[in-house]
């Protein structure tokens, strides 16, 4: 799977890297860090997707079917 970030969405409010921080980090000025690229494994979907489904602002999507 992969990770699209829509940067123009996101608002830094920083939720997705309350689900997950290995990945996510929101800087000093609000910019969203997405760490590791943008395949997302399997060992951690379960947690990328919470970050998705929980992302107020919609500036997160995963993709089927890219590996």
């Amino acid at each position: 799977m992969k990770l699209e970030v829509d940067r123009g969405r996101c608002t830094g409010i920083g939720i997705c890297e309350s689900f997950a921080p290995d990945r996510f980090e929101v800087d000093d000025d609000g910019t969203l860090l997405v760490r590791g690229g943008e395949l997302v494994g399997d060992a951690e979907r379960e947690e990328i997707e919470r970050a998705v489904d929980g992302c107020p602002a919609a500036a997160l999507r995963l993709v089927e079917g890219v590996s």
